[in-house]
Parts: C-alpha cells; structure tokens; sequence
C-alpha cells in the first residue's frame, strides 16, 4: 500500500476500517472469497487433487508443504483420491511443524495434541495401493532437523498450503527478528498462539500442561516454493480472531511482527478466505 503509517497500531486501525469492498478492490486477483467454512475445505481439497493430477499426467513428481491444522480439508481430499484413483506414489508431503516437549522433542505420535497422529489416522483412510512410501511423509523432528532445509531445497518444491496465525504465523514462524530468513528449527511458542490455541483442541484452556515448544520448517521453505495458497478464516466457533490478520496479510507493511505480511513478496500467492472473515471488524 502506498499509505504510510506511523506505527502497526495506526495502520491497523486504517485496514480494519475499510469495507468489504475496499480490502476486495486492493488486494485483487491476490484474494479469493468463499461463501463458508465448508466450501473453503473443498476448495482446498480440489486444488491439492488437481496439481497432483496435473503432475501425474505430465509425468511429474509432486512436492508439497502441507498443514496439519487447517485439517478440514483432508476428508474431501481423502475421497476425492479414493473416488479417483489418484495415485499419490510420486507425491512428497513435508508437512509444517509439531509440538515438542521442553527437550525440543516431538512429542509422540499418539498425544491427543499431535499433527503426526491425527494425520496418520486421516491417511488411513486412503487406499493403500494409492499411498506414497513412508518416506514421503515428512514431518518436522529432532532426528531429520538438520537434514530438512536440504530435502526441501532438493525436492522441487511446487507449493506451500498453510493456514495464517492470529499474529500472522505461517507454519509456527512466530513473530521475531529476522524471521523471514529462518530455516526449520525448534521454536518457543508464545502466549497468542498457545491461548488461542488451547482454547480449541477440547482441552479446556488447559494453559499449563500445553506445549510451550515446537519443531518448524522456516519461512526460507515456505517461501521457496513456486506458489503459495494459505487459508485464513475465524472457524467454527463465532469467535472473529482473524479478521485483523486477514486485512494485514493482504494489505498490510512487510515486517517481523507478523510474518504472514512477507507473503506479498513472493510472486505467485493466493489467500482464500470466507465472507465471515472478510466482514469489517464491529469496533474498530
């Protein structure tokens, strides 16, 4: 934006102050609006779907970062493989991140909390003739971190998929200096994100016992991709926390205190949202 603001406050005054029609002029083909929850999950599905059959037709291997929250959209992919028959052999899923423990240790796979587990038990789902070896499942942990940056660089990654943090998180990029040239590390998880966090995973704001660490990709993978789809939406439960970080992801100044505003920086992006998150905040 051409618009210069004093300090993040100002600014963010500004963009929540603008209508619906406004954030949707400015931000352009880089937005794209859904009617519900429900449509933005197929619509994930669908373009996951699409690319691994546009590869597979053209002979071409896959190579993906995925998240595991959002998760919605695993149900519609997982029939929409079965039903047909898309082969996911030539396809490597390097997902975002996972909890650790204070040791900086993924935490194990069967934790109530666990991207690994939950994701294992939705991939279960699938037809085991259409699965990738094991190997092409890739996960954040203490045993491949070094090798990861390494992997990803080597892999022809084609896309990044993620969902967008209260404070503009991308994978679990917290707000920090230097954060867009980070690389896959243990990070500490801060009080937005294991708030909003614990709120929502049935544990009943369980603040203390929840995970304080994680293991993450760093922005330089997320970004080394050829195009970038990320998901921010409030969810299920009325609570209109995304709205802010929506406006500021789409129009607002790059910087370290929210890492999701250097998506404008890479040459193909998309963000996709629902027309609940895209409302104008009511007191601004």
């Amino acid at each position: 934006m051409i618009k210069k603001f004093q300090n993040r406050r100002e600014e963010v005054r500004y963009l929540n102050g603008l209508t619906v029609d406004e954030v949707k002029n400015l931000a352009g083909d880089k937005l794209l609006v859904m009617n519900n929850l429900d449509e933005m999950h197929r619509f994930f599905a669908r373009h996951m779907c699409d690319l691994i059959l546009e590869n597979n037709a053209a002979g071409r291997s896959t190579a993906g970062i995925f998240p595991v929250g959002p998760v919605g959209q695993y149900p519609y992919f997982i029939e929409e493989v079965n039903r047909r028959n898309i082969s996911l052999k030539d396809v490597t899923f390097f997902f975002m991140d996972e909890y650790a423990d204070e040791y900086g240790v993924e935490i194990s796979a069967d934790h109530h909390l666990s991207f690994r587990g939950k994701l294992f038990s939705l991939f279960k789902q699938i037809d085991r003739s259409l699965l990738p070896d094991m190997s092409k499942i890739i996960f954040p942990s203490a045993d491949n971190l070094s090798r990861l940056k390494g992997l990803i660089e080597d892999s022809g990654l084609c896309i990044t998929y993620g969902g967008v943090g209260i404070h503009g998180h991308l994978a679990f990029n917290e707000p920090e200096p230097g954060v867009r040239n980070s690389d896959p590390r243990v990070v500490e998880l801060n009080d937005f994100t294991v708030t909003i966090n614990a709120v929502r995973e049935g544990i009943g704001g369980n603040l203390e016992n929840f995970p304080r660490k994680a293991i993450t990709l760093g922005m330089n993978q997320l970004f080394s991709a050829k195009k970038m789809v990320f998901f921010c939406r409030n969810g299920v439960d009325s609570i209109d926390w995304a709205n802010t970080v929506l406006r500021l992801a789409l129009l607002g100044t790059p910087g370290d205190d929210y890492p999701v505003t250097y998506l404008k920086e890479h040459p193909d992006w998309l963000l996709v949202t629902d027309h609940d998150t895209l409302k104008t905040p009511i007191n601004i």
